[in-house]
């Protein structure tokens, strides 16, 4: 049914042009439809002049340019403040509405809210779907209506959900048999240059990511084939076991549909079912992370739970130096390292590490979480910040279904469980590469004669530990004392 004349389509998180639900939306209600991204200045301009993200996105506009292309269209391309740039445009095309996927962190509320309002004041309609989630907002709640806030039930809810509505759940939103009503385009313009945008090269292709479509489906047709072995391999950094495909998710360059379809389709195969279902419990953790940012926009200042505001986190020169230590992979602590050195040089952090690297800052360190989650914002190229807020909150034990807080991961364990070989800190420590598998993970405990052996050296080119586990952990449990509601002797330790 032909609603408008002209629409515009606003390109964000969703860099594709298949199975896009505004794309489809706006091609079956519009007689033309033009198609827009914006380098939003809101957005770039407080990043360093070196981030592979921007990179990631000029590829993939590129792609989507040239795809749209072929189909009859184009991808109009804007550098400026969206808020401004999107009613402005349209306003320039005629067009009587404007389509977007909905978003769900706040400062992108409150942008389309503006952008909303600006239309409508001109006679424009503003038209919002859900894309980059299966359930959102409230379509997942309790029996008594109310937002979950432990995700075990709130997963069953959602496996629920999708097994009662699985064929519309998951329908694609397809834009080739409409896409002769995409706008034709005017001309040719050059789409910006990296340096037109005020960035330098960073690398991307370097870490083997490929943006764009292809690159997701090629991440995607790879993983496919160890998707059985997912749920075995993926606590391994040593090895190739996760799917690598959330910068994709993060920028829209796969569908999230095609992705839960497939998990199911592995599932009910029997063979390698296991492993596609503890992929698809992942993906459900992403959209239980979108729902309590959703409902709770406070965790992204603060605690989940209030009471965690109170704890006294270590400030002044001296954590200074433990979190620049912590930043740069000079803990002394291999494994916690070698994960630091791994997201700097690459922007990439295995998901095991992640826990390990953010709850050795926190309950080692004593270091407010805010600042871990900050650091990683800054150098993840899959950064999304409500499972960036999620994974960090549980790892401080602020979040919802958090890590308890007695809980507190041993660094050097927990690298002889998931790195046993050392393989993963090799990789990235090369200096303590000629160290045997046993003295790998704690160096200061080995003996004089197999540091001296392998070249190694605590203290000159390799640092001793800046904190003793044993003493640290202590401090934490006097620490989260402030909010302590277990039972008396609850004190474990997750190794």
């Amino acid at each position: 049914m032909q609603r408008f004349l002209q629409s515009l389509v606003w390109f964000r998180r969703d860099l594709r042009s298949f199975d896009h639900a505004a794309l489809h939306r706006a091609l079956a209600e519009s007689g033309s439809v033009h198609c827009a991204f914006i380098f939003d200045k809101k957005i770039l301009d407080p990043l360093a002049r070196r981030d592979r993200r921007v990179e990631f996105l000029l590829g993939s506009i590129a792609e989507l340019d040239e795809e749209l292309r072929k189909a009859g269209g184009a991808l109009i391309v804007r550098h400026g403040v969206a808020e401004d740039e999107i009613p402005a445009l349209a306003a320039e095309l005629g067009v009587d509405a404007v389509f977007a996927n909905r978003d769900y962190e706040p400062a992108a509320v409150a942008r389309d809210g503006t952008v909303a309002r600006r239309l409508h004041a001109a006679g424009r309609a503003w038209v919002c779907l859900k894309d980059q989630v299966i359930f959102d907002t409230d379509e997942v709640l309790s029996q008594s209506g109310k937002p979950f806030a432990v995700f075990t039930p709130y997963k069953n809810a959602w496996l629920k959900k999708l097994h009662a509505n699985e064929e519309s759940a998951l329908a694609p939103f397809p834009v080739e048999p409409l896409a002769s009503r995409l706008a034709p385009p005017a001309g040719r313009a050059a789409l910006p240059a990296l340096s037109g945008l005020g960035f330098e090269q960073a690398g991307l292709l370097d870490t083997g990511i490929r943006p764009g479509m292809t690159g997701g489906q090629a991440a995607f047709d790879d993983f496919v084939e160890r998707m059985p072995d997912y749920g075995r391999m993926r606590d391994f950094p040593a090895f190739k076991g996760p799917s690598y495909l959330s910068v994709h998710l993060r920028f829209g360059t796969v569908s999230i549909r095609g992705l839960v379809r497939r998990a199911l389709e592995t599932m009910r195969a029997g063979a390698g079912g296991d492993g596609a279902a503890t992929w698809l419990s992942e993906l459900v953790w992403r959209e239980f992370y979108f729902m309590i940012l959703h409902h709770h926009p406070h965790v992204v200042t603060r605690a989940f739970k209030p009471e965690y505001d109170a704890v006294r986190w270590e400030s002044g020169e001296h954590a200074d130096r433990l979190f620049q230590a912590w930043c740069e992979g000079r803990t002394g602590y291999p494994l916690v390292d070698a994960a630091m050195l791994q997201l700097n040089r690459t922007g990439y952090m295995h998901n095991r590490l992640r826990m390990v690297s953010a709850s050795f800052l926190v309950k080692d360190l004593g270091i407010d979480w805010r600042r871990g989650e900050r650091y990683f914002a800054d150098k993840l190229n899959d950064y999304d910040l409500a499972a960036n807020n999620g994974g960090w909150q549980w790892a401080a034990s602020t979040g919802c279904d958090a890590q308890p807080w007695f809980r507190i991961f041993n660094p050097v364990t927990q690298s002889e469980r998931f790195d046993p070989e050392g393989r993963f800190i090799k990789r990235y420590l090369p200096v303590l590469a000629g160290l045997p598998a046993k003295a790998i993970h704690a160096p200061w405990q080995a003996a004089p004669a197999e540091l001296a052996q392998a070249g190694v050296r605590l203290g000159d080119n390799y640092p001793l530990p800046v904190v003793r586990h044993d003493e640290a952990r202590k401090r934490t449990l006097e620490r989260y004392a402030v909010v302590r509601k277990a039972k008396p002797g609850a004190s474990g330790e997750n190794g």
